[in-house]
């Protein structure tokens, strides 16, 4: 069974920048496209980004295009999600998924992805 785990969240200033990482055991990772999904307090999972399992599609909210950059390491069983610019509504905590696709219609629906990780903390404050 595919499992994931993130880690590389933190407490940064505005401006300031985080490397998150989606580290996979169990099965080889590319088999899988991944996302990226974040949840602040009091508001709803919203869809971050995405990339197919080759790594030759991505997708991007529009709220952090531009500014955040998604990668994949099949060799190294491992996604990143690297966020520059960082601003305090990015606060939240970050999870990544597994799913059959990457495409700009599944991006923002839970439902289509599985083998969810625990999540990691990232808060954006001055």
């Amino acid at each position: 069974q595919l499992q994931l785990v993130e880690s590389g969240g933190g407490l940064v200033q505005p401006g300031g920048s985080l490397r998150l990482s989606c580290a996979a055991s169990g099965f080889t990772l590319d088999y899988y496209a991944i996302g990226w999904f974040r949840q602040a307090p009091g508001k709803e999972r919203e869809g971050v980004s995405c990339i197919s399992s080759s790594g030759g599609i991505t997708n991007y909210a529009d709220s952090v295009k531009g500014r955040f950059s998604i990668s994949r390491d099949n060799a190294e069983n491992t996604v990143f999600l690297q966020m520059n610019s960082l601003k305090p509504e990015d606060t939240a905590v970050y999870y990544c998924a597994a799913a059959i696709i990457c495409s700009v219609a599944t991006m923002n629906n839970s439902d289509e992805y599985d083998s969810w990780g625990q999540g990691t903390q990232v808060t954006v404050s001055s």
